[in-house]
């Protein structure tokens, strides 16, 4: 029996199967509103009926100058929250369960999009772009300065990801994953290479996770017991003195704590210019760090990219579910051909696709 397709329960939340698909920016609302639209649909839909146990939608910005560019989606108010209701609604027609992504960019908001544009970096103001927001007023390699967040505006933040998730659930979604990664807000305050703060959000790594375990618990408060709340870490800064995978497992035992479920681990993004020894599966040992020293469920993620790696991460315990992000946007359906390869069959082909099978067609992938 595959270890990747069993399910697997996050509070009250089964989940068919241990393969899922990570948020991925689609830097794709052109009307800069923060609305998802068709593309979304698309974008998800395919990775829901391709088998997916879970679809996170990407990052998705709590205020809109937590947008890492002008197109990205958003779930600050309620016409956001009504279009993705139909995307949701539509994941859960495949059978897939339907997360979404919370965040705040902070220092590294306010950039043109990765895609469509000559320009890179900082947005000017000129072309539409805002002051960014930091931990302290450092700057992210070449970018702008930020400003340092004083404490009523860090209690604002705070509500908005509460706010976002309850607004989350009123759409339909199974769970949301704060965004602690990827040198975004939360991540900026946690590495003391960003936060050079002498106040209680600054200093020590208690304070330095005191924004995290804030949003956690009022995240927790939102939504309600029973639903799932995960968390994405970067399990390091690549840099001396920086994050590192011992601080990541001792906040992570402390935001499951504060009523976090399951932690997603990832790496970088904090500083830039950083080597990072990119490989297979490179991140894994950052997973299965936290997994074993927090006594926490993880999730692995990071250049998995067959069904017969993917089942070795789970079935080896090194983690308890993978995300797959290029591997899914080469192939929507990865999770239908990884289960023929490994030699399961699923209930959940769609019946249009029934045709296709190779068990059926006597054909091939």
């Amino acid at each position: 029996m595959s270890a990747l397709f069993q399910p697997i329960t996050v509070r009250s939340l089964t989940i068919r199967n241990r393969l899922w698909v990570p948020p991925l920016c689609q830097y794709s609302v052109t009307k800069k509103d923060g609305v998802p639209h068709d593309w979304h649909l698309a974008h998800l839909g395919a990775m829901a009926m391709g088998g997916a146990g879970l679809v996170i939608a990407e990052a998705s910005a709590v205020v809109p100058d937590g947008r890492i560019s002008d197109e990205d989606t958003g779930i600050w108010n309620g016409q956001q929250a009504a279009a993705w209701a139909r995307i949701v609604s539509f994941i859960h027609t495949q059978g897939a369960a339907a997360g979404i992504q919370l965040a705040h960019a902070g220092r590294k908001a306010s950039t043109w999009p990765e895609w469509g544009h000559e320009q890179h970096g900082s947005m000017a103001p000129a072309d539409g772009g805002w002051q960014t927001v930091s931990a302290s007023d450092l700057a992210f390699g070449e970018y702008a300065a930020p400003e340092g967040l004083d404490r009523p505006d860090i209690a604002v933040i705070v509500h908005a990801f509460a706010e976002a998730a309850a607004r989350s659930k009123r759409a339909g979604f199974d769970l949301v994953e704060i965004h602690a990664a990827h040198g975004y807000l939360v991540h900026q305050f946690l590495s003391p290479l960003s936060n050079l703060r002498t106040d209680e959000y600054g200093g020590s790594l208690e304070n330095r996770a005191r924004l995290l375990l804030e949003i956690v618990a009022a995240v927790r408060d939102a939504v309600g017991d029973d639903y799932p709340v995960l968390v994405r870490f970067s399990a390091s800064d690549y840099a001396d003195g920086g994050w590192d995978e011992e601080q990541t497992a001792v906040v992570a035992g402390w935001a499951q704590q504060a009523g976090a479920d399951l932690f997603d681990i990832s790496s970088g993004g904090n500083i830039a210019k950083v080597r990072i020894p990119l490989g297979p599966g490179y991140q894994v040992p950052f997973a299965e760090y936290v997994k074993t020293t927090a006594g926490v469920p993880v999730a692995a993620v990071g250049l998995i990219t067959t069904p017969q790696q993917a089942e070795e991460i789970v079935a080896s315990g090194q983690a308890d579910a993978v995300l797959l992000g290029r591997a899914h946007l080469r192939d929507p359906h990865f999770a239908l051909r990884a289960a023929d390869e490994l030699g399961v069959e699923l209930d959940y082909w769609p019946p249009q696709y029934v045709r296709a099978k190779p068990a059926v067609s006597g054909g091939t992938w």
